[in-house]
């Protein structure tokens, strides 16, 4: 009877196998469909090594030495190749300081990294490597050197194509497509620092789109592979062996790699080293305009409910804004169909375009969208759009903080004010009021609150009250100091 009760039970218990394991496959299908279809579940695997990209790519590595000669000033020193503030430097100071330097011609040498981009030998480098040297050396790695001429130099975005000869095709990489590179990418640097020749470091793209302000086109890479002094005009190289920056900059206290570094990006660099590659030079658009940042208070004073977009500051009266009807106020929220999330993003794109060319400019303005339509310029020789940061807070009159005068004889020679200032000057500022925290001093003129001039204080008060009962949080004042003006936004206080 035991055998039978056994047996009779084995059946059942076969059956019920396979439906767990059934069960359990389907489950398992389940989670990993599951993971697959999440965007987060992914993660590229570290990677082995990097010998076999490094392999790949250093052949085209160049390390870059150049040699400038100069009229050395009596007194003034020698560079020195210590980090700035090092012991070092301070004692070779001392050292120099009491000897008898000689005066006269001398000359200069520097030390920087390059890449060739294609077999006739051209090389992509950084400006500020190769500056206005009189000789420029090119070694590859495997020992050849050669001379370097220049083809053209960049200075607002610090890059140079340079040419070697050589009698057989020489290796090259190719740039990247760096607009999809993520942030927490694997990437490897290649480059010549402290001139001890070809050094390979990796590590991770650690942020994107960084502002250094080093000039109207930032739009930096930032990585924490070791960048240090001779890594500037070097590559970063994706897994795939393509160029996604070129080594430009590092954040450094104390001379060295600490892990912040920053290079161009491969779509900024392309663009700029092909019009150098045809013309020798880069021809921009331009639009004519000096923009600064939407604060929040700003966009309050606005009635924006966003503080995307570019604030006009100032419109240069023969440029192609001014023709197309943009004015000073106005907010730039779109160029064609790119919407203006970050100040930076104007003057990248305005730049990117040729002159000539009919495009759509979208602006904020009286409360309303409205579309004008631009034709392109081709920026002035050494032009920059500028950007000013504007202050970041800020308040109106008695209870803004600000003592205000009309402009008279007096108070213009005063503050040497010219007969062309219109408007109302700040004749003092309340030290802990909210005009002081955002910058306002004795001096400034007032010209506009909330888009509409004013010649009197009496006038500012009127321009608040109406900024007050509209339910407004800050109003808007333009200013002028020097030569500059700005716009300031000013949170009101409770009434």
């Amino acid at each position: 009877m035991f055998r039978s009760a056994l047996m009779a039970r084995a059946p059942e218990a076969d059956d019920r196998k396979p439906r767990r394991a059934v069960a359990r496959g389907a489950a398992t299908f389940a989670v990993i469909a599951v993971l697959l279809s999440s965007p987060f579940a992914y993660a590229r695997p570290a990677p082995d090594g990097f010998a076999d990209l490094a392999e790949k790519v250093t052949p085209a590595v160049v390390n870059i030495s150049t040699t400038q000669n100069v009229d050395r000033a009596p007194g003034r020193l020698p560079q020195f190749p210590f980090p700035p503030g090092s012991p070092f430097e301070e004692f070779m100071k001392r050292f120099f300081d009491q000897q008898n330097f000689p005066s006269g011609p001398a000359k200069m040498t520097a030390l920087g990294s390059g890449f060739i981009i294609d077999a006739s030998g051209y090389v992509v480098t950084n400006n500020h490597v190769v500056g206005e040297a009189d000789r420029i050396d090119a070694t590859l790695t495997d020992g050849r050197k050669f001379d370097a001429k220049i083809i053209g130099r960049d200075e607002k975005t610090d890059l140079a194509l340079l040419k070697i000869n050589s009698d057989e095709p020489l290796p090259f990489v190719e740039f990247g497509d760096s607009d999809r590179a993520r942030v927490g990418d694997w990437v490897m640097a290649v480059g010549n620092p402290f001139g001890l020749g070809g050094t390979v470091t990796a590590g991770i793209i650690s942020a994107r789109g960084r502002d250094i302000r080093s000039g109207p086109y930032d739009d930096f890479l930032q990585i924490d592979a070791a960048i240090n002094r001779g890594n500037s005009g070097g590559p970063i190289f994706g897994m795939d062996g393509q160029v996604l920056g070129v080594n430009t900059a590092i954040y450094s206290p104390n001379g060295g790699s600490v892990g912040i570094g920053f290079a161009i990006p491969a779509s900024i660099a392309k663009s700029v080293i092909g019009e150098l590659r045809e013309h020798g030079r880069v021809d921009r658009g331009w639009l004519g305009v000096q923009i600064q940042e939407v604060t929040p208070e700003i966009a309050s004073a606005l009635g924006l409910d966003t503080t995307k977009g570019a604030l006009v500051s100032a419109v240069n009266p023969d440029g192609p804004a001014a023709k197309a009807g943009i004015r000073q106020g106005d907010v730039i929220v779109a160029v064609g169909e790119h919407e203006i999330d970050r100040l930076k993003d104007l003057p990248l794109l305005i730049a990117n375009r040729k002159a000539g060319e009919e495009i759509a400019i979208t602006v904020w303005r009286g409360g309303d969208k409205r579309e004008l339509q631009a034709t392109i310029g081709n920026m002035p020789k050494d032009q920059v759009a500028r950007a000013g940061s504007g202050p970041g807070k800020g308040p109106e009159a008695g209870e803004l903080g600000l003592a205000l005068a009309p402009l008279t004889p007096e108070l213009r020679q005063r503050f040497g004010l010219g007969e062309n200032v219109t408007g109302v000057v700040v004749t003092a500022v309340g030290p802990d009021s909210p005009a002081a925290e955002i910058g306002m001093r004795p001096g400034d003129v007032v010209l506009k609150v909330n888009q509409q001039a004013v010649t009197g204080p009496q006038q500012i008060a009127e321009q608040v009250k109406k900024a007050r009962e509209a339910g407004r949080n800050s109003v808007m004042l333009l200013v002028v100091r020097g030569d500059v003006q700005r716009f300031v936004a000013v949170p009101l206080g409770k009434a």
